[in-house]
């Protein structure tokens, strides 16, 4: 094993801060805020905190689904979070995620605002609200839901565990690498076999558990996440990179992965969203030559 020095736990854990890695500065074992700030509010019914992070993008990609789908009421505001920079500890996003993580949504349309937070229950929540994306047929809702709350529970196998320890970590572990790339791949099996006899997740039908599953696993697929293609091997999921690839032609998916996104070339990146005509008038390439 490649681990740097043995450890023994002590009996009582105390937090050491210099063994946070690149997440030292955001990183801490107590909840609540850091400092006093309001979140902003726009103009449209519901309010998004987020950054274009794996879990950032499946709200994105619901709201541009459902606005595509003709619900007009799901026009959004996408505020950018800068985690890096800790915002999420502001007293305001605190207000609306206790948590402090990303994504985080405000529903203004009623007398009174509605919180919302964790991914999932985000996703679920839009779905009732609007009525869409979600089987009612009880039988196939079951199947929607399990998946749904299959990537919830899943994801961090991948992104707290394998990311982490594989590319974030400031030493490699090669116990902790090989137990989490073994939870990864199966994971990735689940989903080859589920998607080799079906178009989509949860059956025939495009639904909030593609949504949800889509940005983890399907960018897990196509080599982009972690630079870890070659080390998992990813290609040997035919059916994953199938429904990968269809997804990702998806004219709400490609618009929904812009939103809140700092990497990558300038005119993927939309850094806040306040209307429809941002994605022709203000990516960051755009906004660089004004």
């Amino acid at each position: 094993m490649n681990n740097s020095s043995p450890y023994t736990p002590p009996n009582i854990w105390t937090w050491n801060k210099a063994n946070g890695g690149r997440f030292a500065n955001i990183n801490r074992p107590i909840a609540g805020a850091t400092h006093e700030q309001e979140l902003p509010r726009g103009k449209h019914p519901l309010q998004l905190y987020s950054l274009g992070t794996p879990n950032g993008v499946k709200v994105t990609v619901m709201l541009e689904e459902l606005l595509a789908l003709g619900h007009m009421g799901a026009e959004y505001d996408a505020w950018l979070i800068r985690i890096q920079e800790g915002q999420q500890f502001s007293s305001g996003f605190v207000g609306v995620n206790p948590n402090s993580k990303i994504p985080a949504l405000l529903d203004c349309s009623g007398p009174e605002p509605v919180r919302v937070f964790e991914s999932g229950a985000i996703l679920l929540y839009l779905a009732e609200k609007f009525g869409a994306l979600v089987p009612t047929d009880p039988a196939k809702r079951a199947e929607c839901l399990s998946w749904l709350f299959w990537q919830m529970g899943s994801a961090p196998y991948l992104g707290g565990g394998f990311g982490h320890f594989y590319a974030y970590a400031p030493v490699k572990i090669e116990y902790a690498i090989d137990r989490f790339a073994m939870e990864v791949k199966r994971e990735m099996d689940v989903l080859n076999r589920r998607l080799a006899e079906n178009r989509f997740i949860a059956g025939d039908d495009y639904s909030i558990a593609d949504i949800a599953i889509w940005p983890w696993y399907g960018g897990m697929a196509k080599g982009t996440m972690y630079e870890a293609g070659e080390f998992l091997q990813v290609h040997e999921y035919e059916h994953v990179n199938r429904w990968a690839d269809e997804l990702a032609k998806r004219p709400a998916v490609q618009r929904g992965r812009m939103v809140n996104r700092v990497i990558g070339a300038p005119e993927t990146q939309l850094h806040e969203r306040h209307d429809a005509s941002d994605f022709d008038t203000r990516t960051q390439d755009k906004i660089s030559k004004t």
